[in-house]
Parts: C-alpha cells; sequence; structure tokens
C-alpha cells in the first residue's frame, strides 16, 4: 500500500472533521446564547421568568458541557452503505451533530443508525461495504483503518473504496496505558455491543475473564441508556459503584468522552453520602464486617438506650408523686419500636409519655382538672420537656455506630450474633474511631443499615405546624423545642460527628452499575440494593476474581437486592487486554491452585515471556532493577504490586530511587488524591485488591506468595494481579 494513497485518505477525511469540529464550535457558540438569555429572563421580576430562566441555563449547561467533552476523537468512524441503503457516507461520533441546514452531520454511536457500525460483519454485513475507524489526536486525523465486509457489493457498484490500515482493533490493544481508561466507542466488538444495547428493564449481569472488557461495555451501556431514556435515567440518576477510589478515578474519563457527565460515580467507600472511607480493615475483621449475620447487630445497636439517657423520671402533680422507672421505660421503649423506625417515633414520645404518667394519676384534685389540663402542664414544664427530649432524642447513624466502642454495649447487642473474638477484631478496629473520616470501606455499609434502622426525623409541613398550635396533632407537642432540648442536654462525644442532610428517601436511582460484582460482601449488597429498589440494574463480574471467602452467602444477597427483576445474561469470551503469553502463565496458575476461573482466548500476542525471579536475597535491589527495567521498555504504566503488609516500605523505597523518584512520587499522589492524574505518572506501588479493574503496561508482582498467603481468597487477588498487565510480566518470589 502506498504512502501516498494513505495521505490522500487521510487528507479526505480530515476534510470533513474539520467541518464538523466547525459546527461544534457554532453549536458552542449557540449554547452560550442561550444561557445568555437565559439568565436574561431572570431579570423579568416574576416566577414565570424564573423557572424559564432555570430551565434554558440548566439546558444550555448540559449542552456546553457535553461538547466540550466531546472535542477528543469526535469523530471516530464511517459506513459507505450500498446504494440501495445510504448512498452518502454515514459518520459516526461520540455525540451527535446537525449543519446548518439541520441535516444529520454526525451520527451519534448509539443512534440506532450507528448500530451496525458495531454489528456488522462479513458473514451479515448489514448493508455495509466498507467500515472506517479514523484515529485522531485532538481534531487532527493520523490515520484510518479500514474493513471491507461486503466484497462482492463493492464490485457490483465500481465504487472507488480503497482498504487503508491493519485493523482498528489490533492497533488499539497495542497502545500504551495511561493513568485513565478510555472508551472503546471505535473498537467495540459484536459481542460487547448486544451488552451495551440490551433492554433496559431489569438486570444485565456482564460475566468475563479478565481482560474482556466488561468495564468499559458496562460503562457504554450506561452512556447508551442514558441517551435511549434520558428522561428516566437523567431524572432519576445513574449510580456506578467500584471497588476503590483508585478504580473510580481510573473509570471516570470514560463517560464524559461519551458525552454524558449526569452520573454518580462511587467507590464502596463512598455510597453513603457525606462519607467517605478509603482504607480496608485487615481481611479477618473485613469478613466479620461483611457477614450478612451484621444486619442483626446493627439492628439491635439500633434499639439499644441510648447512652448517657436518663433511666428513670420522677415528678409531683396535685396530689399524687408520678414516677416513670426504668422497667415502665423500658416497656414503652419497646412498644415504640414495634412501631418503626425509632426516629420516625418520635412525634409519638410525647404523647406515649404522657400516656403512661396519666395512668398514675389517683388523687381526686388531679383527676378533677382532667387530662386535657394535665398534658398542658407537663408539655409547658421545662423538667418534663428536656426529660422527653433527653430520653428519645433524634439521632444520626454516626452517633450510633459510636456507642459501638463501649464493650458492654457490643456485647449485649452482639450476643448470640458475633463471638466473644469477633467482638475483640471489631473493639480493636473501632478503638480509633473518633468521626466518619477514620471508618472503614467495610464500615459504611455497617453505618448504612443504622441510617434504616433508625430511619430520618420526619420532616415538619406547615400545615403540621399549624395544627400543633391547635393542640391536634400528636398531643400538640412542639417537636422543635423537644430537639432543641435534646441537643443541650444529650450531647456525648459522637454528637462532634456532624449528621448528614441527606436522606433515605433520596437514595434511590433509575439505573445502579456494580463493577466488580463478584468482590461485594452480603453488607455492600444490602447497602447497594437499597439505592436499586426500583431500578434497572448492569451488573459485571468473573466469579473467579472473587475476593469474598462465601460465596453463597454473597449470591443469596445478591438475590435479595435483585428480587423481582428479570436478568439478562450477557458473557464476553475474548481477552483484549493481556498477551496471550501473560494470560497463559495466568491461566494455568489458576488451574494449578484450583481456580474455577472462566478463560477467554487472548488474541494479541508480543512474542515476549513472563518472567519469574526465585531466590530473591536482597528484595529491594532485585524490585528497583526490575521496575527500571521495564520502564525503560514500555511507554505507558508500571505497577508493582505487593502484599498489603510490604506497602509503605516498598513505596519508601521507590521515592529513593533517583531514576524513577519523579514518576513513582506523581503516581502515589494520584492514588492517594481524588485529583486527576497526569499521564506521567507511571509508576504505581499497589496491593493486590487495589488493582482490582486495573491494567498496566507492566506489572511488578512482589513476594506473590505472601499475597497468596494473606487472607483466605488470597489465589483468587493473585490470579487478578496476573491479569493486569498488557505487555511485561515479571514475578519476584
Amino acid at each position: 500500500m502506498s504512502e501516498e494513497l494513505v495521505e490522500r485518505e487521510i487528507a479526505a477525511e480530515q476534510a470533513f472533521v474539520d467541518r464538523v469540529y466547525v459546527q461544534l464550535g457554532e453549536s458552542a457558540r449557540q449554547a452560550q446564547a442561550l444561557a445568555k438569555e437565559g439568565h436574561s429572563r431572570g431579570r423579568l421580576g416574576h416566577e414565570g421568568g424564573l423557572v424559564e430562566r432555570d430551565a434554558m441555563v440548566f439546558q444550555a449547561a448540559r449542552r456546553i458541557a457535553q461538547l466540550d467533552a466531546a472535542h477528543e476523537g469526535l469523530v471516530f468512524g464511517r459506513l459507505d452503505m450500498t446504494e440501495d441503503v445510504d448512498p452518502e457516507p454515514r459518520y459516526v461520533g461520540r455525540i451527535g451533530l446537525r449543519d446548518a441546514n439541520r441535516d444529520s452531520l454526525l451520527i451519534d454511536w448509539r443512534a440506532p443508525a450507528a448500530a451496525v457500525f458495531y454489528q456488522a460483519t462479513a458473514a451479515e454485513p448489514h448493508g455495509v461495504v466498507r467500515r472506517r475507524v479514523l484515529r485522531a489526536a485532538g481534531p487532527r486525523v493520523v490515520g484510518v483503518e479500514d474493513e471491507l465486509l461486503d466484497a462482492e457489493a463493492l464490485e457490483r457498484s465500481g465504487a472507488d473504496l480503497p482498504i487503508v490500515g491493519e485493523g482498528a482493533l489490533m492497533a488499539q490493544l497495542s497502545r500504551a496505558r495511561d493513568r485513565s481508561m478510555h472508551s472503546i466507542v471505535a473498537t467495540i466488538q459484536a459481542e460487547q455491543d448486544k451488552a451495551i444495547r440490551a433492554p433496559g428493564k431489569g438486570v444485565v449481569s456482564i460475566s468475563g475473564g479478565p481482560g474482556t472488557g466488561k468495564t468499559v461495555v458496562a460503562l457504554h451501556r450506561a452512556a447508551y441508556l442514558l441517551y435511549n431514556d434520558r428522561r428516566r435515567y437523567e431524572g432519576g440518576g445513574v449510580l456506578i459503584v467500584g471497588p476503590s477510589g483508585v478504580f473510580m478515578r481510573y473509570i471516570e474519563r470514560v463517560l464524559p468522552s461519551l458525552g454524558e457527565t449526569a452520573v454518580a460515580l462511587r467507590s464502596l467507600g463512598e455510597v453513603v453520602d457525606g462519607v467517605r472511607a478509603t482504607r480496608h480493615d485487615e481481611p479477618a475483621v473485613a469478613d466479620v464486617k461483611g457477614s450478612a449475620r451484621m444486619a442483626e447487630l446493627m439492628r439491635r445497636t439500633a434499639r439499644q438506650q441510648a447512652p448517657g439517657s436518663p433511666r428513670d423520671f420522677r415528678i409531683f402533680w396535685r396530689d399524687d408523686t408520678i414516677v416513670l422507672d426504668r422497667g415502665e421505660l423500658g416497656r414503652l421503649r419497646r412498644q415504640l419500636m414495634s412501631q418503626g423506625r425509632r426516629n420516625r417515633q418520635l412525634p409519638r414520645v410525647p404523647r406515649a409519655l404522657l400516656d403512661v404518667m396519666w395512668r398514675q394519676v389517683r388523687g381526686e384534685r388531679g383527676r378533677e382538672r382532667g387530662r386535657e389540663a394535665f398534658d398542658d402542664e407537663m408539655l409547658s414544664n421545662q423538667a418534663f420537656v428536656d426529660f422527653a427530649a433527653a430520653w428519645w432524642p433524634p439521632l444520626d447513624a454516626v452517633e450510633v455506630f459510636g456507642w459501638l466502642r463501649d464493650p458492654d454495649l457490643l456485647a449485649r447487642a452482639g450476643d448470640g450474633v458475633v463471638n466473644a473474638e469477633e467482638q475483640r477484631l471489631l473493639l480493636k478496629s473501632w478503638g480509633n474511631v473518633s468521626g466518619p473520616g477514620d471508618l472503614s470501606i467495610e464500615d459504611i455499609p455497617l453505618l448504612d443499615e443504622l441510617r434504616y434502622a433508625i430511619g430520618d426525623v420526619p420532616a415538619r409541613t406547615d400545615d403540621e405546624r399549624d395544627l400543633d398550635d391547635t393542640g391536634l396533632l400528636e398531643g400538640g407537642v412542639d417537636m422543635q423545642e423537644l430537639f432543641t432540648a435534646a441537643d443541650r442536654e444529650y450531647a456525648p462525644a459522637g454528637r462532634a460527628w456532624a449528621p448528614p442532610t441527606h436522606r433515605i428517601e433520596d437514595d434511590p436511582f433509575a439505573h445502579v452499575l456494580v463493577d466488580e460484582a463478584q468482590d461485594l460482601t452480603p453488607m455492600q449488597w444490602r447497602m447497594v440494593g437499597r439505592r436499586g429498589r426500583t431500578a434497572s440494574w448492569t451488573i459485571v463480574g468473573d466469579p473467579a476474581q472473587s475476593s469474598w471467602p462465601v460465596p453463597a452467602e454473597s449470591a443469596a444477597a445478591r438475590a435479595a437486592a435483585l428480587e423481582g427483576k428479570d436478568v439478562h445474561e450477557f458473557h464476553l469470551s475474548t481477552n483484549y487486554r493481556n498477551s496471550s503469553e501473560i494470560y497463559a502463565h495466568a491461566a494455568a496458575y489458576a488451574e494449578r491452585v484450583g481456580l474455577d476461573a472462566d478463560l477467554p482466548t487472548a488474541v494479541r500476542s508480543t512474542g515476549v515471556e513472563p518472567r519469574t525471579v526465585t531466590g530473591v536475597t536482597d528484595l529491594e535491589a532485585a524490585t528497583r532493577e526490575a521496575v527500571v527495567e521495564m520502564a525503560a521498555q514500555v511507554d505507558g504504566t508500571v505497577g508493582i504490586v505487593v502484599p498489603v503488609a510490604r506497602r509503605s516500605e516498598v513505596n519508601a523505597w521507590l521515592a529513593s530511587w533517583p531514576e524513577l523518584a519523579e514518576d513513582a512520587a506523581g503516581a502515589r499522589a494520584a492514588v492517594d488524591s481524588t485529583v486527576t492524574p497526569s499521564g506521567d505518572d507511571r509508576v504505581v506501588v499497589l496491593t493486590g485488591l487495589d488493582t482490582k479493574g486495573l491494567e498496566f503496561d507492566g506489572i511488578v508482582v512482589v513476594r506473590p506468595q505472601e499475597i497468596e498467603d494473606e487472607s483466605a481468597t488470597g489465589k483468587a487477588t493473585l490470579y487478578v494481579v496476573l491479569t493486569r498487565a498488557t505487555q511485561l510480566l515479571t514475578t519476584l518470589s
């Protein structure tokens, strides 16, 4: 193939791409003008103008964000169809655009007209003669890759359609990895496209071994659903849950690059609004906290009497001494708890207390005054108001979680649920927890469980406040006074933990996407399941990579979260990530240690076998040599995977190596922060669990036996680690 032909084809495509970018700029100017007009509507001086302003500004801002995100690789595909289907080429891109005459200039990749770009094959061309992928650097076309799908149609037409390149997919697979996942919108394969365009209702379950593209297919599916039914999914929200903050930062650019920004991306430590956890517990502790029986422990904890609250109350009224002792209050607390969540009972508490107290009124003077007078006097008595507020204070989940640091309370609530050794482990893990920032990732589902066991404090409407003034609602109690008294009288150390303003009813989403689903503990399934009670779901996972030691328990929790929903299964069978040499090594390990692994077919070969270094005596020197050598051979990222106990040690080594210190510092900051790292951050130290869902040009595995031994599922974790490399793999034993 002549270079002249290639350059001519690139130039022709560049002319079209230039035209598209001109229209993109015009569309951006129109959106900015719409935003400006919207702001002017807010100065009309009436409510209708404000509504119009908000609607126009919102729509304009969304369009501007979509246009801004689409700049990189805006046009990536071209379809040349048979004459009877479409005589003009169809160009496919990240978003749809129309020209000044409102004619289609660029087809959104999710539109029905673009589906054949992914579905057409030589066996079933669907009217496609030639499929072309445009490779671009910003607005500049740098290459084209063609597939001839219908040679007979091309011959019949006599058209001049040259075939250029060696295949877009293989070109994409050979590219260097950086610190972010990229979209595969230009190279989606047929089996992947079926999962992306599956029905929107029920559950789409995407399974497959390492490197099959499960994660990126699921993200493209989220973009497809938003495009197909924007009112439903954007209005109700799309929640994407992944295993770690590192992973979420790795994938965060994919959806914006596809023109979608209205998505909530949260790691398992960030699912509960207002709380963020980044550290894992030790495996033994994590196994206890993840078990389904912890739901019962949280339920019992929510029913405990608040520490520091009064145990009795005594008051003299007319001729009677009224006493609420521990037994009476205990019976009343159990009665209120049986009627619903704790905080939901707050408006009923004063009436319930007054009912019990009135039954003790025996004196003639008191009876003559009557119940209404009794209630009025008690509700205006500061001692009673303070007692009621302190006995049944409004609670938040973080505060109640803090109660579990008390060994006696934990023993009482945990009797028959967690044994003495498990209580010891839990107390040790919670010993230094003084606020939400000290919680572990495994604590977050427990906190969420408490949120639901306690419930929200009922919101008060204006009508209800008016009824309070008449004495017709719940005994005419001024709940605001009680709440104020509670804050004044009941203030344990936990009260310094600010309660979240997010309410339980705000949790459900329209669509929930769970990645690395095989790792979710039963308690995490309960937490995520609450967000998807009325949602459609996309679930991605590979059972052989599971880090949860009791699969049957997790499967039961998953079934409960998805109860009543139809499940559509999709299986991906081709490994696009690993070279065939690396994956053969990983697959052999899986078979050797008895993992029931799904073994996809690796389609790419580099001719470079993985390297195993044994008999290492100076671990730092061996690690340094392996990393420096690997970094010199690849253009992209290098991961050093270590046992949990060695992470700090190896990070210190890396920081002291002059030839890699700058790369290491940048990468480490990227892992530990919420800031998107730059493409120069090449070398990073990770634990086995940290690598979930990630990929690197090269991986150096330090002390694999220790990774195996550090948890009950260490073999599965090491299998995951061995499948993270795309080009080079070195193991230091």
